[in-house]
């Protein structure tokens, strides 16, 4: 697997190795011992494991976000598109960070196979660019409902460039997000 830093320190972007002939593809979409070496060997904290695994499916323009779950029960997330594709974003919320607050948007496709590594402390989204996308997520802790949170996805002071679609369909939970001024 080829892992690029992101431009937001702790994020990272996993390009999976794939092997193709006349029968089609294969490939490893994680190994435990990879994954843990690759983190050290750029002096990013490891997560103990994952212990949750979710799964999405999105019509075009659904946007999901941004959510984050506070500590104790904070969750690192490895996240990847099987089906589709969609426009993904991480926001730093890390107040000791020298990068808090700013965000990183990518697309993640069934095609590009790339996956992003999000650790705790920052708030994801995403839209679904396509129709019947599929998105998997790999969680460091379980879902918490009382220690889930939400940032209105479309606050102008994290000025984040989401995809033009024409619209997007939002959930009523993600609709009444309140502001970053409200929430940190």
């Amino acid at each position: 697997m080829k892992i690029t830093p992101a431009k937001i320190p702790g994020v990272l972007i996993i390009e999976p190795v794939i092997y193709k002939d006349s029968r089609g593809w294969f490939m490893e979409t994680f190994n435990h011992k990879q994954f843990i070496e690759s983190l050290q060997s750029l002096n990013i904290p490891s997560p103990e494991s994952f212990v949750q695994d979710n799964h999405s499916c999105s019509a075009k323009g659904v946007l999901r976000g941004l959510h984050y779950q506070e500590s104790p029960h904070a969750q690192g997330k490895l996240v990847r598109v099987v089906k589709g594709a969609v426009y993904d974003v991480v926001v730093d919320i890390r107040k000791d960070s020298p990068s808090y607050l700013q965000w990183f948007g990518i697309e993640l496709t069934c095609t590009n196979n790339l996956m992003l590594w999000i650790p705790e402390g920052f708030a994801h989204g995403f839209v679904a660019l396509e129709e019947d996308t599929h998105f998997l997520y790999k969680t460091t802790d379980y879902y918490h409902k009382e220690s889930e949170r939400s940032i209105l996805w479309s606050d102008p002071a994290l000025g984040i460039c989401w995809p033009e679609l024409g619209g997007y369909k939002i959930s009523e939970k993600d609709a009444e997000a309140l502001p970053l001024d409200a929430v940190l």
